[in-house]
Parts: structure tokens; sequence; C-alpha cells
């Protein structure tokens, strides 16, 4: 016999790490203490190493040939080969120490002290019962297979070998539908199931239709991938596919994953899908439309009823034409765009939408009832992404801004104050990389990211989410406690938050240092004036004679003061439209919505700053 060479590895100065539990268990290796001998030579030059799925056979005897366990069939095993991934599972030091010194198709003999099987302190491996721990025992293995395997889930119940790589890299997921051939043995060659030269077998991803770790294996398959699936017995679950499971220890599933098609629950609650019927080109989702782009699609709408009928195509009552419409302006139904954006150029999809994300919240066509349910055939023909601002000089960069901010502008006086949001928004991300040459540019640039987050500001205070409002006001005064502007629309936060007190501050502030802005500030003074006293009669109201009754007269006089209440409130709702009225007529319309009748410098190196939107076609397709 020849003793295996120590295991004590050295590790680079540089390059320290901190050793794993199985590199300290390696420490305690002493020479003599693991013997190897070779019984038969294997082929090929390498050998196992971390990551690698080992499997192989092994009897277990006693110095003097008495077996004491073993995996094969004609020493009293089940015939089932052991499987082991190197670095994951649990193994006695011997075997973690032998092992990754075999070639493929070897026999060898290891002969191990107790300190190399389970006499090992604190050994991770329970010891079998009647297993003689305290002694000297030998170890035969036949090494017959080794490759790297990916590891499914932690516990090693799921484990892939890849026999032929896929093509790209998406995946099968739920409620994606699939077809493969599969075939199923158990680990000791016993088929059970057989589809290699039938028509590939049909499933729903997530719909229990093949056993749970078939069906975690296929989730990380790409297409016209071929592998390898070794699964348990705690993820053989009963499904169609293979009804009886009990008593199987273990399958191996030989996988073809022939096609699957996307299909997409874009909600995550059922009502909204999207399904793939032509693939398109590219690869998900790097080239699909997921920034605002100027998309051009044929589609065709039907009522999702008995008999479909279709309300619109744009392929006859369209002349022949294409929609073409900017995603992220809200020019078409929610659900719509949604699934675009998830499309690839050349794909064709069937999308199921509900009526709150197709035509309850959007301009119905006629021939469409009020609550309907909507089936989309979609083509997604092609799309222009966004300009890239790198190595545009910095006029065009702003030209292209007000633009963009111009869009938002719209979108804010039609009520569609997120889609609005995001528009300024992403101008403000990009502003990020811009970087003004000279003062004058900085001017113009500060001016104009001020201005970005005020019309933030008005999106917020809009959506009824003063703090942030606030906050986005802070931003602009900070740099600038001077800015009249943004302390009017903080004011208004805080009005709106009930911090009278603050409110009152900025809206004081604005005349202390702009004589000019006292017509509004007096104004918004008037109106915060009036919403305090409002406050107060309400509290006086609602607690009015509530002490001075006798406790049996309590609930009569409850119902006399919500009455009253309920009046308070609606002329209460009244003043908030009569103030978003004045502040859209002051001092929305002078600094942020009134591009329309007041051109900006931009304007004047930019004249076509309106193409895109004349470039939409909503005039030549307006049904959707």
């Amino acid at each position: 016999m020849a003793m295996v060479e120590g295991a004590e590895q050295g590790f680079l100065p540089h390059k320290k790490k901190t050793p794993s539990e199985d590199d300290k268990r390696r420490e305690k290796i002493v020479p003599g203490s693991l013997m190897k001998a070779l019984i038969r030579p294997g082929g090929g030059d390498s050998t196992p190493s971390d990551g690698d799925q080992v499997i192989y056979h092994c009897t277990v005897r006693t110095l003097d040939g008495v077996v004491v366990e073993s995996t094969r069939s004609e020493y009293g095993g089940k015939g089932t080969p052991i499987r082991h991934v190197l670095g994951k599972s649990k193994m006695i030091l011997g075997l973690l120490e032998g092992i990754p010194t075999m070639l493929k198709g070897e026999i060898a003999m290891f002969k191990m002290k107790p300190q190399m099987h389970y006499g090992e302190d604190d050994c991770p491996v329970s010891v079998p019962n009647g297993f003689p721990k305290d002694d000297e025992i030998h170890f035969e293995i036949e090494m017959i297979d080794f490759f790297k395997a990916k590891v499914v889930t932690d516990d090693l119940g799921v484990i892939k070998k890849v026999i032929v790589e896929g093509q790209g890299w998406e995946s099968p997921r739920e409620p994606y539908e699939v077809k493969a051939r599969i075939t199923a043995k158990t680990s000791n060659g016993k088929l059970i199931v057989s589809q290699t030269q039938e028509e590939p077998f049909f499933f729903i991803f997530g719909k229990s239709e093949i056993p749970k770790g078939l069906e975690m294996g296929i989730g990380t398959m790409a297409r016209c991938e071929k592998a390898v699936i070794y699964v348990t017995s705690q993820y053989l679950t009963q499904s169609p596919f293979m009804p009886e499971v009990k008593g199987i220890e273990e399958v191996q599933f030989d996988v073809e994953l022939v096609h699957f098609v996307q299909v997409r629950d874009m909600l995550g609650d059922g009502r909204l899908i999207k399904r793939r019927i032509h693939d398109g080109k590219g690869e998900f989702p790097m080239d699909c439309p997921l920034q605002d782009s100027l998309l051009r699609v044929h589609y065709k709408g039907m009522l999702l009823n008995e008999e479909k009928r279709v309300f619109y195509d744009t392929r006859i009552d369209n002349n022949g034409q294409p929609l073409e419409f900017s995603s992220g302006e809200g020019l078409v139904p929610e659900g719509f765009e949604m699934s675009v954006r998830l499309m690839l150029p050349g794909e064709i999809a069937l999308v199921t939408c509900p009526p709150d994300y197709a035509y309850d919240k959007f301009p119905r066509p006629a021939n469409v009832p009020e609550g309907a349910h909507i089936e989309w055939e979609i083509e997604l023909l092609g799309f222009e992404m966004p300009k890239d601002w790198t190595g545009m000089n910095f006029k065009s960069i702003m030209n292209d801004a007000e633009n963009i901010r111009s869009t938002g502008n719209r979108l804010f006086k039609e009520g569609k104050y997120e889609l609005a949001k995001a528009k300024y928004d992403k101008v403000l991300r990009e502003f990020n990389h811009v970087n003004p040459q000279d003062d004058e540019e900085g001017k113009v640039f500060v001016d104009t990211r001020n201005l970005l987050h005020l019309n933030v500001a008005a999106c917020y205070l809009k959506m009824g989410e003063c703090k942030k409002c606030i906050e986005t006001c802070n931003k602009v005064i900070d740099a600038n406690p001077s800015h009249v502007k943004a302390l009017y629309r903080r004011g208004m936060a805080y009005m709106e938050a009930g911090d009278f007190e603050e409110a009152k501050n900025d809206f004081q502030m604005m005349i202390k240092v702009n004589k000019s802005s006292e017509p509004d500030a007096k104004a918004a003074l008037l109106k915060l004036k009036q919403k305090e006293q409002e406050v107060e009669r309400k509290a006086r109201k609602q607690f009015k004679g509530l002490f001075d009754k006798k406790p049996g007269e309590i609930a009569e006089v409850s119902t006399e003061e919500k009455n009253e209440h309920d009046q308070i409130i609606s002329k209460d709702e009244n003043e908030n439209e009569q103030e978003d009225s004045v502040s859209d007529t002051s001092e929305e319309r002078n600094e942020d919505l009134n591009d329309a009748h007041r051109p900006g410098w931009f304007s004047s190196f930019w004249p076509t700053g309106r193409r895109l939107f004349s470039a939409l076609g909503v005039q030549r397709c307006t049904i959707l």
C-alpha cells in the first residue's frame, strides 16, 4: 500500500482566506492514518474537485475481510451507488481526502484508522448501527462517474448534470408552458417513464403536473438544453406525469427541454396575462423596450366573451398602418403598455386584460361596453430608444431635457401625476451625468434642475404625499433659501399636512425675500387663515354638547353631529377644489405649466420640439 500524500494546503500570503470546516478537518490527518491501494486503474487524467458530483459504489470490510456494509446487491446492498457533491456533502474524513485522488472507472482500497472514519471526534456523519467505529477498516471504492454539478437545492435533494448546453439564458418559470422529452428511471437503472420517441410532454410550470424536484431542475434549464436531473424522495411528489412515487428513494430524469412559451402574470394575481405566441428577435429582457420609447405595433382588440368579437384591428380599421405611440405617456391602456414593454421586436403576444387595466380608466371605444374584459393580439414591429446624451453638447442636452419636461407638463395638466413625475425624475437622473462647462451653462443647468424639482414637488402635492413634496422643495431651498417658488410650494404642502405654523413662515418669508411675490403670498395666507378657522370650527362642532348631555342622549347627539360633520366635509372639499383652481391660475400657471403660452429659451435652439408628439400617430389611429 502507498500512503496518500498529506492534505494540508499551503496558502500564499497575499491570498489568505478563512479555512472551511473541511480544511480544518484535514489539518487533523496524521501520516499513516490513511493508506490507498490501487485495485483497478481508471481512465483519463482528471480527478474530482470541489463542486463535482461523484457517483461511487462502496464496500466496507474489516481487516480480516468480513463485509460490514455495502451498496452492492451481491453483498446485501440495494445496488444503488452513492452520490455526493464534493465541498457540499457530509463525508467521512478518509473519503473526503481519498476520493479526489481517483480517476473515472478506478477501484481502490482505502485503509483507515478510526479517526479517518466514524471514530473521528465530532464526525459530521452519523455512525451506522453496529458499525465498528473504533476499528481499523477497509473501504473499497469504485469511482463510477464524476462531473460538475448544478446544485438546485441546498440539501442536495435535486442536482443537475448538463449534457448539452442550451440556447440563451432564459429559463421556464411559473406560469410558462413547457414541452420536454423526459425519461425517468431509478438509481439502479429500472425504467419508470420513457418519452424519448413520443411527442414531448406538455405541462404548465407551477401547476404540479410533474414532480416538484423535476420542475425545480427544469427551472434551471435553457431552451434545447439536455440534462440529467437527480431527485431524491423528499422532492418526488405525485403528479399526472408520475402518479406512483411511493417507495422510490431516488429518480434519475433524462430531460431534453424542447421548447417553452413565455407566459407572464403581469400583476401577480392572474388577471393580466401575457402569453407569447411567436418568438421575437434578441435576448429577453435586454432587447425589450423597457425604457420609454417610440413603439410601432399592430394589434387586434377582442372582447373576452364567448364570441370574442373584434372591436378594432389596425390592419383593417387603420388601412394597414400600425399604431405608433410613445410609452410612459398614458397614450394607451396601462395593461397594453405593460405588456408591450416586455416584448421583443417581431414578437406576437396574446394579452388578456381586466377592465381596470383596459378601458375603465382610459377613453373607451364606442363599441366596447363598460367593465369589459379585453384580449389583445399584439405584434411589436419595432421601437426607437430615447436619445443617449453621451457625446451631445450642452445645448442639445438641454433641448432634449426641455422636450421631456414639456411632455411631463402635458401629463400633469391631464391629471396623470405619476406619469408626469416619472418624466421629471428621468431628466433629474440624467442630470447626474451632465457637467456644465462655464458659468452661463451652470446657471441654466441649476435653474432647470430647480424647476424640475419643483415640478416633482407639484406632482407629490397633487398625489397627497405632502412629506415627499416638502423634502423635494428642501432640495431647492437648501441651495437657495430665498427661492420664492420653492417657499410657496413648500408652504402649500405644510398647509395641506396641517402644519399651519410652518406654512405661515414660508408665506411670510416669500414677502420678505421678494416684494413682487406679495400678492401670491397674501392670497396663500388668506387661504391658510380660512383653513385654520375651518379646522377650529369643525373641532367645536364635533365636540359641541358632548359633555353636557346625559348618557342616554349621547347616541342621539352623535347622529345630529354626523349630519353637521358631513356638511362641513363637503364644504371643505369644495374649498380644496377652489384652492387647486387658484393655485393653477396663479403660481402653477406662472412657473410650471405655461410653456404653451410662454416659449422658453430652448425653443430658439430646437423649434421642432414637439415633433415627438406629431410622430405618435394618434390622429391616424385613435381607437385604442
